[in-house]
């Protein structure tokens, strides 16, 4: 592959950028600052609808483009819902839904109006293909060619728990992984405001909102894909950890020129730390954590994005980011001094995602072992 950007590619690059740097204060710890106002800038900037498709006013655009849009947010560690709306919603939905449902389900999306999530976790397991949330499916013509939200469409409901829900509370619309009683899994598409619903906010390290989500008998808007065979679930859980990998490996970049920028200006001993040897060693092992997760990231997207298998890069980067991510931001910190541990001071938002990131996708004994299942087949 080609891992130089498109002209496409560095146009989103540089409108990101732009929208990110314009008049931006440099950040005030862990405050809430809500997100609506600069993912509305977004999508005045048309970054939000880069993966529509074109016949509902989007740049027909994919993986690859949005997770260059993904890494511009992870190097300013202000990701905001777009992992949950544009990884796990929108493509998703326009990898499988039929144009009724996409129409439907991504109305309001370029406009920064309507969120989507993915409740992908499970109290067991991480990102289970056969998951506990039961899905029962109303008995009569199967549901394709409806539309989430048609006038008295009944699908079925799902039942379960779901926790590690970015956005729940916010989004419009909820992607749901079941497995159906009868047989079959799948995903299936709730309205957050559904009757069955109980939404309870739970802490994150960055502070942006999860929520653990019970389903009881919600019923179903929409089914995602009409297979049954799974295959709908798998592809949603390789989009969730291309996502998460995007955005850690904006967050490790923007880490690395933070902390490359201090050792350069900081002296002791009427020397910048940058020439200690100590200091430069610890500086490239934090360069070569953040390339070969850029790397093994883009190589992945790259195959998402043109169909082929991208399971074992997919694991090499989960791996990557669960085992040698936090590390680095450790290493960022004490190469600061005192100046990281502040928290009016940008880097303790890039470690917090990082934290983030690596527990939604599972964690190192969970990635270490999903690699290990990969390499052993």
């Amino acid at each position: 592959m080609d891992f130089a950007f498109t002209e496409s590619q560095q146009a989103i690059v540089a409108a990101a950028a732009e929208v990110l740097d314009r008049g931006q204060a440099r950040d005030k710890g862990f405050e809430t600052q809500g997100f609506e106002a600069k993912w509305k800038e977004l999508s005045q900037a048309g970054l939000l609808a880069l993966a529509l498709p074109d016949w509902l006013g989007g740049d027909g655009l994919s993986v690859l483009d949005t997770a260059v849009l993904l890494t511009e947010l992870g190097r300013r560690a202000e990701p905001g819902p777009a992992l949950a709306t544009l990884m796990l919603g929108v493509l998703p939905v326009t990898r499988w839904a039929d144009h009724g449902g996409q129409r439907a389900l991504l109305s309001g999306v370029a406009t920064g109006d309507t969120l989507l999530t993915a409740a992908i976790r499970e109290p067991s397991d991480p990102m289970p293909l056969v998951p506990a949330t039961t899905a029962i499916l109303a008995a009569g013509p199967a549901a394709d060619g409806v539309a989430a939200g048609d006038p008295g469409a009944v699908l079925g409901t799902v039942s379960g728990t779901k926790i590690g829900v970015a956005y729940c509370a916010e989004a419009r619309w909820v992607l749901v992984p079941a497995s159906f009683i009868g047989g079959g899994s799948g995903v299936v598409i709730v309205d957050s405001a559904a009757p069955g619903m109980t939404v309870l906010r739970t802490p994150s390290s960055a502070g942006d909102p999860e929520y653990t989500l019970r389903l009881n008998q919600a019923p179903i808007a929409h089914v995602l894909g009409l297979r049954l065979d799974g295959r709908d679930i798998a592809d949603l859980y390789r989009l969730a950890l291309a996502g998460a990998c995007c955005l850690a490996d904006g967050a490790l970049a923007g880490a690395l020129a933070l902390t490359t920028a201090h050792v350069g200006s900081r002296e002791q001993f009427g020397r910048p730390l940058a020439t200690f040897q100590a200091v430069a060693q610890q500086i490239a092992d934090i360069s070569i954590t953040a390339r070969t997760l850029h790397l093994a990231t883009l190589s992945a997207c790259w195959r998402l994005d043109t169909g082929l298998d991208a399971d074992g890069d997919l694991d090499v980067a989960a791996y990557w980011l669960a085992e040698h991510g936090p590390p680095a931001l450790r290493a960022c910190h004490h190469l600061h001094g005192g100046l990281g541990m502040d928290v009016s001071y940008p880097l303790p938002r890039y470690s917090a995602l990082i934290k983030d990131l690596v527990r939604f996708t599972g964690g190192t004994d969970y990635r270490l072992d999903a690699l290990a299942a990969r390499v052993c087949d």
